[in-house]
């Protein structure tokens, strides 16, 4: 099997998706005559034009809601922000128009969009340009939010998420772009809303999703070593959120840590221990444990953003504290 990058993954996604139904276009921020800021839609504007590939001003209140109201003409856009920290500038769009669309018409129209780009820290970067929205996206009826970690899974969603009929949000990183894995030349998507366990294992569960779930996968490995066995779910979907496994792990684990990039107050990770503990009380042997960012905007420093971000270490202390080492 081939090894591609994200982008590269991201940009087949899009473009196959183009071949297949002529009602799908890509609008954004250098989309076009730049291949994407991250090289994302490579190739793209040669090979189906400028009216199918669309270059836009620094406007996203105005691309959002173009990208919103031509999906009742019989569109299907695909919007990419340059990082969803500028979504905010459109977010009445998506959470005032294509988020509400279908219930406030009464089903005579539905929202078949995508809205694309990257999500969370990229470095130094600093507080504006460094937040994680999954949670605040996820909150509203409506949406579907979709956080890949790797490029088969980049595309087999991105794939799914373009044919969805109601408007999902596609969450990505700017430190993933690069990243390299094997994805199948044929065919595939990956359905919404179903988890994937990465890893097998039957001390403990761990729960991620998007890039920070590499520190679950480097702290598995340490653990390994000292004989503890990790099971690693990558939710890959926030919503809808794949309970099921989560629950269905945590029974035969009898023990949970959470990992997610964002502040730690009423975010993923709290809903997630919310419904365990609703629905899988009595197999607890300890307290669940989240792992988040300091309650703080991401600071620009490398020294204090090293502190600000959760890693691989962190996740071991929650793993021994809830096994009681």
């Amino acid at each position: 099997m081939r090894t591609i990058q994200f982008r590269e993954a991201v940009c087949e996604a899009m473009s196959e998706e183009m071949r297949r139904d002529e009602a799908v276009y890509l609008m954004g921020e250098e989309v076009a005559e730049y291949n994407g800021a991250y090289k994302a839609s490579k190739g793209m504007l040669d090979e189906f034009g400028p009216k199918r590939v669309i270059d836009t001003p620094i406007a996203e209140a105005g691309f959002a809601g173009i990208g919103v109201g031509s999906t009742m003409t019989g569109t299907r856009p695909i919007i990419e922000f340059m990082t969803f920290n500028f979504s905010l500038v459109g977010i009445d769009q998506i959470i005032n128009n294509a988020a509400k669309i279908r219930q406030m018409s009464g089903g005579q129209f539905n929202c078949p969009i995508v809205f694309r780009g990257p999500t969370a820290s990229a470095g130094q970067l600093a507080a504006t340009h460094s937040q994680a929205f999954e949670s605040w996206y996820a909150n509203c009826p409506g949406l579907k939010v979709i956080v890949p970690s790797n490029p088969y899974d980049a595309k087999g969603l991105l794939k799914s998420a373009i044919r969805d009929d109601d408007p999902v949000i596609f969450m990505e990183s700017e430190q993933m772009y690069g990243d390299k894995a094997e994805v199948p030349e044929e065919e595939y998507t990956i359905p919404i809303g179903v988890a994937d366990i990465k890893r097998a294992g039957d001390d403990v569960t761990i729960v991620s999703f998007g890039k920070i779930i590499k520190e679950a996968y480097k702290a598995a490995e340490t653990l390994a070593e000292e004989g503890i066995s990790c099971e690693v779910i990558d939710l890959r979907t926030v919503r809808p959120l794949d309970y099921d496994t989560v629950i269905k792990s945590v029974k035969k684990t009898n023990r949970l840590v959470i990992l997610e990039e964002a502040w730690p107050f009423g975010n993923v990770s709290t809903e997630i221990t919310y419904q365990v503990q609703e629905q899988a009380f009595d197999y607890l042997d300890a307290p669940i444990q989240k792992i988040n960012t300091a309650d703080t905007p991401a600071p620009y420093s490398p020294v204090l953003l090293k502190e600000f971000l959760p890693n691989s270490e962190d996740v071991v202390k929650a793993v021994k504290k809830v096994l009681y080492k």
